[in-house]
């Protein structure tokens, strides 16, 4: 009976009705669900049934029979009743609406029609709630359940009509089209459809195989159905972006319009993504909860000024978080509680035609109206999506990218430049920098001037340099927010074993700890405080794979995080002013049963020189010199040398080779690899100069230990190479401190190379290079929003980092960090708000602390939820987005932002 409408009513006591013991009816359920989930597709029925009744049902199916008592068995759950789902009174007769607060997993669930079929044989009862599943998703391959169908209201002119509709967002315009002639009896060639968004035409529906989602529909939108006369013309005197009264229709010049946004249209993507995940909660969609007080006068003291929540209705908490530190930022609190409708831009072609600043506008002025009765904004968020449809549906999302959304909409809306001029940046070429940047600004400005960029705009120095040419590239560009790096939070424990090339010294393992984000310059610098590195000597850094060299870490700004733990890495001391080198690598190998000789142990590196001439008994020297402090104590004796051949002039050095008769080296049964890749024994010849293959960095040098040759050497520092981490062997793990805002802005000035995908086109070598970049900040805007990187993506994972960031609530002070030296005030700012996000990627919770200024007292905003807290609640490692405002200096005067516990000086609105 999955078409019926009605309700059956059915015994249900705990003799069983359906013939199942408990069990057995827990076990066809959930067997039908294994069998329907993985065959979902569109257009396959869904139904709704109270989560009251399913859980009834389920702590039925799932008691401990084990206990005696017969009273404490659960009883046999009612029929299926859904009236706590449904709205008391629908606009018509024909449909159940449900209430439009519900949430999956809280108020409903939603089950197949096999299951649904099965429940309602077994207990009867209703009302029978069904819904569709559609596609949805730019790649169209999103199988989503449509809880809610679009809610529609026709307009129909010149007859003054109106009638309500039910829609699926995967019908087309043309049933659209069909159904409002059907409803207002007309012929499908008297009619045009118009979207009528916010009660202004848009655009005409007229292709009529379009889905309502392709021409992006919302739910409780007008629909305008205009009669057209036979000669084509329409009859009404609407016109597009007109506004339609109750009487007359009248079209009011944009300057004038007393717009609302609160009296638009509000949205409800009544989405579910499965039918047994968590899903967003969804408020009451009347247009009535919507409108409330939107002037705001003189506070008077008692009042509740600034402290209004906004309702979740899915997923918006994101939206909520971002909203409550923008309206609580002074200088926008007084410019739209103003007249700011003069300073609209209407005609941007990159703005939004002035709607996005009127909602937001309308928004604020209610947030900071008197009381603290929580509303819904979903006339804003309607809006919202209208512009930025990645910010529709109710997915979470990222609260700082919608705060950049806002940021620049509200700037193009707001933009005072109507004809932007075209000018052409020119790069420095040697002028002063203040010149350079005030030239940089002027032009910007010139292109954009908003309430946006008076407030929350600066400039930072880019300083471009090619690695080849040399050629430096100045420019001066705005930034609205700093996104500042959390690489150095995590420490990661390293162990890395240390060689000398010059047999000074036996291998060393060296355990150091490193950010965990770091890069291999931090570990370098580590192990080069650790290992006792001499001045002229620096560290050479190679991964050890298969007893081989793997690669080389020569580019100090490679990323640790592309080593693994089981990785094994070695750390060669060398010269450090030696140029025009390559590296000697000495590959151990021993005989396998099989009589095969077989790389085992570690290798060593030693540099040599392209310059110099090496002979056969150079290398001999050379491989004696690196295995000499192996070399066990009664098969050593000292002798003098000049030492190997290297493009240093080093003085004379004392080893201990192994010797024969006193006067020569042991020769070493050593095989050198040549370009042709043919085996050069090394132990006859001495006197042979050695022929190096000149397109290769390394050369690979083996040494075959025989069992002999084994016993003369301690070959314990060369066989067991040790995990770069090493479960239990490394230090105990120490207490993680808090990292410094501070340190955040000094990893972001760094200077770094340009990822590959981001080259420069090089003016001087007209080619793209990797060039390093180096930023510095210039002029730092009055409010200076701070976004803290916590989300870390790669090819393979996405992770949120949990860093307890250390900032500053007073007096955080840039002066140092601002590279103008022209500019001698001070560079202080003040903590105001700050968005917060909780829990992982997927299933987080965004909240905003705020102080409010006349109070000078800090709340915590957790969507309708709003509370006072102390200040020393403010920091966590929850902190995502940070809002600072410029301190004003004791000799300046004070504005009406200021610390202050009067309200007037900040609540007086003209």
């Amino acid at each position: 009976m999955s078409g019926s409408e009605g309700t059956r009513e059915i015994s249900t006591e705990n003799d069983s009705v359906t013939g199942l013991s408990l069990e057995q009816e827990r076990e066809v359920i959930l067997g039908i669900t294994e069998d329907d989930e993985p065959q979902a597709k569109e257009g396959d029925t869904f139904y709704l049934i109270s989560f009251r009744w399913w859980r009834t049902w389920s702590a039925f199916v799932n008691q401990n029979h084990t206990t005696s008592s017969s009273s404490s068995i659960l009883q046999r759950p009612p029929s299926i009743d859904n009236s706590d789902l449904i709205c008391e009174s629908s606009p018509d007769n024909s449909t159940i609406d449900i209430l439009d607060t519900l949430v999956e997993g809280t108020d409903y669930i939603l089950v197949t029609e096999k299951i649904w079929n099965q429940f309602y044989e077994w207990y009867g009862g209703g009302p029978t709630l069904a819904r569709k599943a559609i596609i949805r998703g730019s790649s169209q391959t999103e199988l989503t359940v449509e809880v809610y169908p679009l809610r529609l209201q026709l307009h129909l002119m010149p007859r003054v009509d109106h009638s309500y509709i039910r829609m699926s967002r995967r019908e087309t315009v043309g049933e659209l089209h069909r159904k409002a002639c059907e409803i207002f009896g007309l012929d499908s060639d008297q009619v045009n459809i118009w979207d009528y968004y916010g009660r202004r035409k848009h655009a005409l529906l007229n292709d009529l195989d379009k889905t309502l989602d392709d021409v992006n529909i919302q739910t409780d939108q007008d629909i305008l159905v205009e009669v057209i006369d036979h000669s084509g013309s329409n009859t009404t005197t609407v016109q597009v972006n007109g506004s339609l009264g109750n009487g007359p229709f009248t079209v009011l010049e944009p300057s004038r319009m007393n717009h609302s946004i609160t009296r638009g249209s509000s949205t409800n993507n009544g989405f579910s993504r499965s039918y047994n995940s968590e899903i967003s909660q969804f408020q009451n969609m009347s247009l009535a909860t919507e409108k409330g007080p939107t002037s705001v006068g003189v506070s008077t003291r008692g009042s509740c000024i600034g402290q209004i929540g906004l309702l979740n209705f899915g997923n918006t908490c994101f939206m909520n978080s971002a909203i409550q530190c923008l309206v609580h930022t002074p200088e926008f609190a007084r410019f739209f509680n103003g007249d700011f409708h003069q300073e609209i831009n209407w005609q941007n072609p990159l703005g939004m035609e002035g709607e996005l600043a009127m909602a937001f506008g309308e928004l604020l002025r209610r947030l900071w109206a008197p009381g603290r009765t929580a509303f819904a904004p979903r006339a804003f968020k309607a809006k919202l999506a209208r512009f930025a449809p990645q910010f529709g549906g109710h997915n979470q999302h990222d609260s700082q990218e919608l705060l950049a959304f806002l940021l620049d909409g509200l700037h193009e809306d707001l933009n005072r430049v109507k004809n932007k001029p075209y000018i052409k940046s020119r790069d420095a070429d040697g002028r002063p920098d203040e010149q350079v940047a005030d030239e940089y600004w002027a032009n910007h400005i010139s292109r954009n001037d908003s309430i946006i960029v008076d407030v929350c705009q600066g400039q930072y120095k880019s300083t471009l340099i090619c690695p080849v040419c040399d050629k430096i590239s100045v420019t001066f560009d705005p930034f609205m927010y700093l996104s500042l790096p959390l690489q150095s939070a995590t420490p990661r424990i390293m162990t890395v074993t240390v060689f000398s090339c010059d047999g000074s010294l036996v291998p060393a393992t060296c355990t150091v700890t490193v950010p965990k984000l770091g890069r291999s310059r931090d570990l370098i610098q580590a192990l080069s405080n650790v290992c006792s590195l001499k001045q002229n000597e620096k560290i050479l850094l190679a991964e050890i794979q298969n007893h081989a060299i793997n690669r080389f870490f020569e580019d100090p700004h490679m990323s640790l995080s592309s080593i693994k733990d089981d990785a094994c890495l070695g750390a060669y001391k060398i010269p450090k002013l030696m140029t025009n080198n390559r590296y000697l690598l000495l590959v151990n190998r021993h005989e396998d049963p099989e009589g095969m000789w077989m790389p085992y142990g570690t290798p060593l590196v030693f540099p040599i020189s392209n310059d110099a001439t090496i002979t056969r008994g150079d290398i001999q020297l050379i491989a004696h010199t690196m295995l000499s402090p192996m070399l066990k104590p009664e098969n050593a004796a000292p002798i003098t040398s000049s030492g190997p051949p290297s493009a240093t002039n080093s003085s004379e050095k004392e080893y201990s080779p192994c010797k024969e008769n006193g006067d020569s080296l042991v020769k070493l049964p050593l095989k050198l690899v040549n370009g042709n890749n043919d085996l050069i024994d090394i132990s006859i010849g001495e006197e042979k100069t050695v022929n190096l293959s000149s397109s290769s960095m390394s050369v690979v040098l083996y040494i075959d230990w025989s069992p002999e040759l084994v016993k003369k050497f301690e070959m314990r520092y060369l066989e067991n190479l040790p995990e770069v981490s090493r479960n239990g062997h490394g230090p105990k793990k120490t207490r993680i401190e808090p990292l410094s805002l501070y340190t955040c802005i000094e990893a972001f000035l760094r200077e770094e190379p340009l990822v590959p995908e981001d080259m420069w086109f090089c003016p001087q070598c007209k080619e793209r290079r990797q060039a390093s970049k180096k930023l510095d900040l210039w002029r730092l805007p009055e409010v200076l929003v701070i976004h803290l990187k916590r989300f870390a993506y790669s090819r393979t994972m996405k992770s949120k980092l949990e860093t307890l960031v250390n900032f500053p609530i007073h007096d955080f002070d840039l002066t140092k960090y601002v590279a103008n030296k022209n500019n001698n005030h001070p560079q202080i700012y003040e903590l105001y708000a700050l968005a917060n996000h909780y829990g992982n990627l997927g299933s987080g919770h965004y909240t905003a602390h705020v102080k409010l200024i006349h109070e000078n007292k800090w709340y915590n905003f957790d969507d309708n939820h709003v509370s006072a807290i102390g200040e020393d609640d403010v920091r966590s490692n929850a902190a995502y987005v940070l809002f600072y405002r410029k301190a004003k200096t004791v000799d300046a005067p004070v504005s009406s932002g200021a610390h202050s516990s009067s309200a007037q000086n900040f609540f007086f609105f003209r």
